[in-house]
Protein backbone atom coordinates (compact mmCIF):
# COMPACT_ATOMS: atom_id res chain seq x y z
CA UNK A 1 0.00 0.00 0.00
CA UNK A 2 1.27 3.21 -0.76
CA UNK A 3 2.85 5.09 1.87
CA UNK A 4 2.24 8.53 0.14
CA UNK A 5 -0.14 10.65 1.57
CA UNK A 6 -0.56 12.84 -1.22
CA UNK A 7 -1.02 10.26 -3.98
CA UNK A 8 -3.31 8.65 -1.07
CA UNK A 9 -5.86 11.45 -0.62
CA UNK A 10 -5.79 12.36 -4.34
CA UNK A 11 -6.36 8.50 -5.71
CA UNK A 12 -9.00 8.27 -3.02
CA UNK A 13 -10.59 11.22 -4.72
CA UNK A 14 -11.40 9.73 -7.52
CA UNK A 15 -10.63 12.68 -9.93
CA UNK A 16 -11.98 12.84 -13.57
CA UNK A 17 -11.70 15.34 -16.00
CA UNK A 18 -14.39 17.24 -17.27
CA UNK A 19 -13.34 19.80 -19.80
CA UNK A 20 -10.31 22.11 -20.44
CA UNK A 21 -10.05 25.15 -23.09
CA UNK A 22 -7.56 27.86 -24.19
CA UNK A 23 -8.43 31.34 -23.28
CA UNK A 24 -6.94 34.24 -24.88
CA UNK A 25 -7.50 37.99 -23.95
CA UNK A 26 -6.37 41.42 -25.58
CA UNK A 27 -7.17 44.65 -24.24
CA UNK A 28 -9.53 45.28 -20.80
CA UNK A 29 -11.35 42.18 -19.74
CA UNK A 30 -12.97 40.71 -16.47
CA UNK A 31 -13.90 37.34 -16.24
CA UNK A 32 -16.20 36.83 -13.08
CA UNK A 33 -17.21 32.72 -12.10
CA UNK A 34 -19.44 31.83 -9.31
CA UNK A 35 -18.12 28.98 -7.02
CA UNK A 36 -18.81 25.64 -7.85
CA UNK A 37 -17.29 23.44 -5.30
CA UNK A 38 -15.51 21.53 -8.05
CA UNK A 39 -11.73 21.25 -8.74
CA UNK A 40 -10.24 24.17 -10.83
CA UNK A 41 -6.52 24.56 -12.20
CA UNK A 42 -5.12 27.11 -14.88
CA UNK A 43 -1.63 27.42 -16.46
CA UNK A 44 -1.03 30.81 -17.50
CA UNK A 45 0.87 30.35 -21.08
CA UNK A 46 1.62 34.05 -22.02
CA UNK A 47 1.05 37.23 -20.65
CA UNK A 48 -0.04 38.35 -17.32
CA UNK A 49 -3.24 38.68 -15.32
CA UNK A 50 -4.86 39.39 -12.03
CA UNK A 51 -7.02 36.64 -9.78
CA UNK A 52 -8.97 36.98 -6.99
CA UNK A 53 -10.45 33.82 -5.16
CA UNK A 54 -13.48 34.82 -3.08
CA UNK A 55 -12.79 37.58 -0.22
CA UNK A 56 -9.11 36.65 -0.69
CA UNK A 57 -6.27 39.35 -1.57
CA UNK A 58 -5.72 39.10 -5.19
CA UNK A 59 -2.65 38.09 -6.70
CA UNK A 60 -0.94 38.32 -10.76
CA UNK A 61 -0.47 35.18 -12.55
CA UNK A 62 2.61 35.11 -14.92
CA UNK A 63 3.54 33.02 -17.88
CA UNK A 64 5.08 30.30 -16.20
CA UNK A 65 2.65 30.17 -12.93
CA UNK A 66 -0.07 27.48 -12.45
CA UNK A 67 -2.84 27.97 -9.92
CA UNK A 68 -4.70 24.76 -8.61
CA UNK A 69 -7.95 25.40 -6.65
CA UNK A 70 -9.47 21.84 -4.90
CA UNK A 71 -13.01 23.31 -4.21
CA UNK A 72 -13.61 26.20 -6.68
CA UNK A 73 -14.37 29.95 -4.94
CA UNK A 74 -16.17 32.83 -5.97
CA UNK A 75 -13.34 34.09 -9.00
CA UNK A 76 -12.74 37.62 -10.55
CA UNK A 77 -9.88 36.61 -13.46
CA UNK A 78 -9.15 40.30 -15.36
CA UNK A 79 -6.29 41.80 -17.00
CA UNK A 80 -3.92 44.11 -14.98
CA UNK A 81 -5.41 47.14 -16.38
CA UNK A 82 -9.12 46.61 -16.29
CA UNK A 83 -11.03 49.97 -15.38
CA UNK A 84 -13.19 49.62 -11.80
CA UNK A 85 -16.33 50.22 -13.74
CA UNK A 86 -15.28 47.34 -16.46
CA UNK A 87 -18.16 45.27 -17.18
CA UNK A 88 -17.87 41.05 -16.92
CA UNK A 89 -16.71 39.96 -19.78
CA UNK A 90 -18.34 36.37 -21.51
CA UNK A 91 -15.63 34.78 -23.64
CA UNK A 92 -16.69 33.91 -27.16
CA UNK A 93 -16.19 30.62 -28.45
CA UNK A 94 -13.57 30.33 -31.40
CA UNK A 95 -13.35 26.86 -32.56
CA UNK A 96 -13.88 23.66 -30.24
CA UNK A 97 -11.98 24.42 -26.87
CA UNK A 98 -10.82 28.23 -28.01
CA UNK A 99 -12.14 31.33 -26.07
CA UNK A 100 -11.32 34.99 -26.68
CA UNK A 101 -12.33 37.73 -23.96
CA UNK A 102 -11.82 40.95 -24.35
CA UNK A 103 -10.75 42.73 -28.10
CA UNK A 104 -11.29 40.24 -30.99
CA UNK A 105 -9.00 41.34 -33.06
CA UNK A 106 -5.05 41.69 -33.61
CA UNK A 107 -3.02 39.47 -31.43
CA UNK A 108 -3.85 38.14 -27.74
CA UNK A 109 -1.75 39.58 -24.61
CA UNK A 110 -2.89 36.85 -22.85
CA UNK A 111 -3.31 33.26 -23.13
CA UNK A 112 -4.13 30.53 -20.22
CA UNK A 113 -5.32 26.97 -20.28
CA UNK A 114 -8.07 26.42 -17.84
CA UNK A 115 -9.31 23.15 -16.76
CA UNK A 116 -12.16 21.78 -14.70
CA UNK A 117 -12.78 18.17 -13.03
CA UNK A 118 -14.68 16.28 -10.22
CA UNK A 119 -14.26 14.14 -7.31
CA UNK A 120 -16.40 10.99 -7.20
CA UNK A 121 -15.01 9.77 -3.74
CA UNK A 122 -18.13 9.54 -1.84
CA UNK A 123 -15.97 11.37 0.99
CA UNK A 124 -14.75 14.19 -1.32
CA UNK A 125 -16.18 16.77 1.33
CA UNK A 126 -14.01 15.35 4.12
CA UNK A 127 -11.40 14.98 2.08
CA UNK A 128 -10.82 17.95 -0.10
CA UNK A 129 -10.48 19.90 3.02
CA UNK A 130 -7.14 18.32 3.71
CA UNK A 131 -5.80 20.10 0.40
CA UNK A 132 -4.64 23.63 0.47
CA UNK A 133 -7.81 25.75 -0.73
CA UNK A 134 -5.16 27.60 -2.95
CA UNK A 135 -1.83 26.10 -4.38
CA UNK A 136 0.37 28.33 -6.70
CA UNK A 137 3.31 27.06 -8.41
CA UNK A 138 5.47 29.31 -10.03
CA UNK A 139 8.25 28.33 -12.93
CA UNK A 140 7.12 24.43 -13.79
CA UNK A 141 6.17 24.27 -17.25
CA UNK A 142 5.59 20.68 -17.63
CA UNK A 143 2.20 21.29 -15.44
CA UNK A 144 1.01 23.28 -18.56
CA UNK A 145 2.39 20.21 -20.80
CA UNK A 146 0.13 17.79 -18.83
CA UNK A 147 -2.79 20.31 -19.08
CA UNK A 148 -2.43 20.43 -22.69
CA UNK A 149 -2.17 16.74 -22.71
CA UNK A 150 -5.20 16.28 -20.80
CA UNK A 151 -7.02 18.75 -23.24
CA UNK A 152 -6.22 16.65 -26.16
CA UNK A 153 -6.95 13.52 -24.61
CA UNK A 154 -10.48 14.72 -23.71
CA UNK A 155 -11.25 15.96 -27.22
CA UNK A 156 -9.50 12.48 -28.61
CA UNK A 157 -11.98 9.41 -28.85
CA UNK A 158 -8.92 7.00 -28.37
CA UNK A 159 -9.17 3.25 -26.64
CA UNK A 160 -8.79 3.53 -22.76
CA UNK A 161 -9.51 7.33 -23.22
CA UNK A 162 -11.03 7.35 -19.12
CA UNK A 163 -7.89 5.52 -18.16
CA UNK A 164 -5.65 7.72 -19.29
CA UNK A 165 -6.82 10.75 -18.30
CA UNK A 166 -7.56 9.32 -14.51
CA UNK A 167 -3.94 8.68 -14.53
CA UNK A 168 -2.74 12.27 -16.15
CA UNK A 169 -4.94 14.15 -14.00
CA UNK A 170 -3.80 12.01 -10.74
CA UNK A 171 0.02 13.19 -12.17
CA UNK A 172 -1.44 16.88 -12.22
CA UNK A 173 -2.90 17.26 -9.15
CA UNK A 174 0.00 15.53 -7.28
CA UNK A 175 2.74 17.42 -9.25
CA UNK A 176 1.03 20.51 -8.31
CA UNK A 177 0.44 19.75 -4.78
CA UNK A 178 4.12 18.91 -4.60
CA UNK A 179 5.44 21.75 -6.34
CA UNK A 180 3.06 24.55 -5.23
CA UNK A 181 5.31 27.65 -3.51
CA UNK A 182 2.40 29.25 -2.16
CA UNK A 183 -0.72 28.40 -0.60
CA UNK A 184 -3.30 29.27 1.87
CA UNK A 185 -2.64 28.93 5.71
CA UNK A 186 -5.88 27.03 6.22
CA UNK A 187 -4.99 23.73 7.76
CA UNK A 188 -4.71 20.74 6.00
CA UNK A 189 -2.63 18.09 4.71
CA UNK A 190 -0.17 19.48 2.78
CA UNK A 191 0.55 21.90 6.18
CA UNK A 192 0.88 18.87 7.85
CA UNK A 193 3.43 17.28 5.64
CA UNK A 194 5.60 20.19 5.51
CA UNK A 195 5.96 20.12 9.17
CA UNK A 196 8.97 17.59 9.69
CA UNK A 197 7.90 16.12 13.01
CA UNK A 198 3.84 15.84 12.26
CA UNK A 199 5.05 14.53 8.48
CA UNK A 200 6.63 11.49 10.31
CA UNK A 201 3.88 10.54 12.01
CA UNK A 202 1.55 11.09 8.91
CA UNK A 203 3.73 8.64 7.05
CA UNK A 204 3.72 6.54 9.29
CA UNK A 205 -0.27 6.25 9.43
CA UNK A 206 -1.12 6.14 6.07
CA UNK A 207 1.80 3.21 5.65
CA UNK A 208 -0.04 1.03 8.23
CA UNK A 209 -3.62 1.92 8.50
CA UNK A 210 -4.65 -1.29 10.57
CA UNK A 211 -1.88 -0.84 13.41
CA UNK A 212 -3.34 -0.11 16.61
CA UNK A 213 -2.48 3.78 16.73
CA UNK A 214 -3.00 5.84 19.76
CA UNK A 215 -2.15 9.21 20.15
CA UNK A 216 0.97 8.57 22.28
CA UNK A 217 2.00 6.04 19.25
CA UNK A 218 1.54 9.33 16.76
CA UNK A 219 3.56 11.59 19.20
CA UNK A 220 6.31 8.48 19.46
CA UNK A 221 6.44 9.19 15.43
CA UNK A 222 6.95 12.19 15.71
CA UNK A 223 9.39 12.30 18.37
CA UNK A 224 7.34 15.07 20.48
CA UNK A 225 5.31 14.94 23.98
CA UNK A 226 1.43 13.31 23.95
CA UNK A 227 0.19 16.69 24.70
CA UNK A 228 2.35 19.24 22.45
CA UNK A 229 2.00 16.64 19.52
CA UNK A 230 -1.91 16.54 20.09
CA UNK A 231 -2.03 20.49 20.07
CA UNK A 232 0.32 20.58 17.08
CA UNK A 233 -1.53 17.94 15.37
CA UNK A 234 -4.88 19.50 15.43
CA UNK A 235 -3.74 23.08 14.83
CA UNK A 236 -1.91 22.46 11.68
CA UNK A 237 -3.98 19.46 10.11
CA UNK A 238 -7.35 20.83 11.47
CA UNK A 239 -8.68 17.38 13.11
CA UNK A 240 -7.45 15.49 16.09
CA UNK A 241 -5.10 12.54 15.61
CA UNK A 242 -8.14 10.10 15.82
CA UNK A 243 -10.41 11.83 13.60
CA UNK A 244 -7.65 12.13 11.53
CA UNK A 245 -7.07 8.44 11.07
CA UNK A 246 -10.97 7.71 11.64
CA UNK A 247 -11.44 9.49 8.70
CA UNK A 248 -8.95 7.54 6.48
CA UNK A 249 -9.58 4.24 7.88
CA UNK A 250 -13.57 5.17 6.81
CA UNK A 251 -12.07 6.15 3.38
CA UNK A 252 -9.97 3.43 2.75
CA UNK A 253 -13.15 0.92 3.96
CA UNK A 254 -15.36 2.54 1.45
CA UNK A 255 -12.69 1.90 -1.33
CA UNK A 256 -12.26 -1.46 -0.23
CA UNK A 257 -16.07 -2.22 -0.61
CA UNK A 258 -16.71 -0.92 -3.29
CA UNK A 259 -14.49 -3.59 -5.20
CA UNK A 260 -16.19 -5.96 -3.59
CA UNK A 261 -12.96 -8.27 -3.83
CA UNK A 262 -12.85 -8.96 0.20
CA UNK A 263 -15.14 -10.56 3.07
CA UNK A 264 -16.44 -8.17 5.13
CA UNK A 265 -13.98 -9.74 7.91
CA UNK A 266 -11.19 -8.78 5.38
CA UNK A 267 -12.24 -5.21 4.86
CA UNK A 268 -12.11 -4.61 9.05
CA UNK A 269 -9.06 -6.31 9.43
CA UNK A 270 -7.51 -4.25 6.59
CA UNK A 271 -8.57 -0.88 8.24
CA UNK A 272 -7.80 -2.13 11.99
CA UNK A 273 -10.42 -3.47 13.44
CA UNK A 274 -10.64 -6.94 15.09
CA UNK A 275 -14.19 -7.89 14.49
CA UNK A 276 -16.37 -7.47 11.46
CA UNK A 277 -19.14 -6.18 14.15
CA UNK A 278 -16.79 -4.00 15.46
CA UNK A 279 -16.51 -2.54 12.36
CA UNK A 280 -20.07 -1.99 11.30
CA UNK A 281 -20.76 -0.60 13.95
CA UNK A 282 -18.05 2.20 13.42
CA UNK A 283 -18.96 2.48 9.69
CA UNK A 284 -22.58 2.81 10.02
CA UNK A 285 -21.86 5.58 12.51
CA UNK A 286 -19.48 7.21 9.98
CA UNK A 287 -21.09 6.55 6.75
CA UNK A 288 -25.19 6.25 7.92
CA UNK A 289 -25.76 2.85 6.39
CA UNK A 290 -24.12 -0.35 7.27
CA UNK A 291 -21.40 -1.56 5.39
CA UNK A 292 -23.03 -4.30 3.58
CA UNK A 293 -25.64 -1.61 2.09
CA UNK A 294 -22.61 0.75 1.35
CA UNK A 295 -21.28 -2.27 -0.98
CA UNK A 296 -24.32 -2.78 -2.59
CA UNK A 297 -24.87 0.61 -3.66
CA UNK A 298 -27.62 1.24 -1.08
Amino acid sequence: MSIDPLADIVTLLQPAARFSKLVECAGQWRIRREATGEPFYCAILDGACRVTFGDDQPFILEAGDFVLVPAMRDLVNESLDASAGLPDTIPAQLTDGRFRAGRLDGPADLRMRIGHCSFGAPDAALLVPLLPEVVIVRGEPRLATLMQLLGEETRARRPARELVLERLLEVLLIEALRSGTETTAAPGLSRGLADERLAASLHALHARPAHPWTVADLAAEAALSRSAFFARFSRVVGLAPMEYLLAWRMALAKQLLRRRELTMDEVAERVGYGSASTFSVAFARHAGVPPARFARGG
